[in-house]
């Protein structure tokens, strides 16, 4: 039986979190050497690359960033373990482990997590963003008791599991003041040439936004274009271009980035789904993330 050897594993795990080989030698009071000399091996016996060099810094494989996946929850496991024995009084924590697609909107993802954190017994959540393929592909094998995304499982994917819709809302657009005094009248034809932000061409969104762009005739001026929802409403913030909300969290939005709305677009609607191999929710975490969704966020 092949055997893995934990410290290796640990010494990969701190760091990939810290970055380089140096802040980790610091945390773990060992000299680079040791620890790159134990990398190598952890590589070798794998059999795969766990970080290519990038200039200065090291980068994570894609085998890299599946061997972080699966560390995150040993070592979480380990932590609970010695919880549990150290505090048996406690009882035993409930657990959720949660997969969430990297397209979503952060603010979107918080209302949805959030509630988990005020149940009662408190539940330890365990959140993993990634692509959406990867963590569909992972549900089959139960690594996830929920998997949220922004549409529903592709028939593609010959998994026993179901698609149970949170919620849908149309989009708006927002944008500093002086953007949106700009384009706000006649909208939305004021949008033509008018700068935006946009989600990359992977996404629901972007698709979504470019159909309701062509219907119009609407040729926008592209500034940016960003896989990272959060960092693209940073730089609405900014006031480099208009950039679309889901309507659900607008007023979120705009009090915690200080934008105002240019326009709504009703003829775009996004949807939101949780994908679990239950058809019926049982998990109490789980059910608390629905009934959340549908009689707040998405009300």
């Amino acid at each position: 039986m092949d055997w893995l050897n934990y410290h290796h594993l640990l010494y990969f795990w701190r760091v990939a979190h810290e970055g380089s080989i140096a802040r980790a030698s610091e945390k773990l009071h060992l000299t680079p050497q040791t620890i790159s000399s134990q990398l190598h091996d952890l590589e070798e016996s794998l059999g795969e690359k766990l970080f290519v060099r990038r200039g200065r810094s090291l980068e994570l494989t894609e085998t890299g960033r599946d061997v972080v996946r699966y560390a995150d929850e040993i070592f979480s496991l380990g932590r609970e373990l010695l919880d549990s024995i150290g505090r048996v009084e406690r009882g035993p924590h409930l657990r959720i482990n949660i997969g969430v697609a990297d397209v979503l909107p952060k603010h979107i993802v918080e209302h949805l997590i959030d509630p988990v954190f005020r149940l009662k017994p408190p539940v330890r959540a365990v959140v993993h963003e990634d692509k959406t393929e990867r963590l569909l592909a992972e549900i089959a094998v139960q690594a996830f008791d929920v998997v949220l995304t922004d549409a529903p499982m592709p028939s593609k994917y010959k998994v026993q599991a179901f698609n149970h819709l949170l919620g849908a809302c149309d989009v708006t657009l927002l944008a500093t003041g002086d953007l949106a005094k700009q384009y706000r009248k006649n909208f939305p034809d004021s949008l033509q040439r008018a700068p935006f932000l946009l989600p990359t061409m992977d996404t629901e969104l972007r698709g979504s936004l470019d159909r309701w762009f062509d219907a119009r005739g609407i040729r926008p001026s592209i500034v940016s274009e960003f896989a990272d929802n959060a960092l693209l409403v940073e730089f609405g913030e900014e006031g480099y271009g208009i950039f679309a909300v889901p309507s659900a969290i607008e007023d979120h939005v705009r009090k915690q980035h200080h934008v105002v709305r240019v326009g709504r677009i009703a003829d775009i609607e996004m949807q939101f789904y949780a994908i679990s191999v239950e058809k019926k929710i049982k998990h109490p975490a789980v059910s608390e993330i629905f009934e959340s969704a549908r009689q707040e966020l998405f009300k």
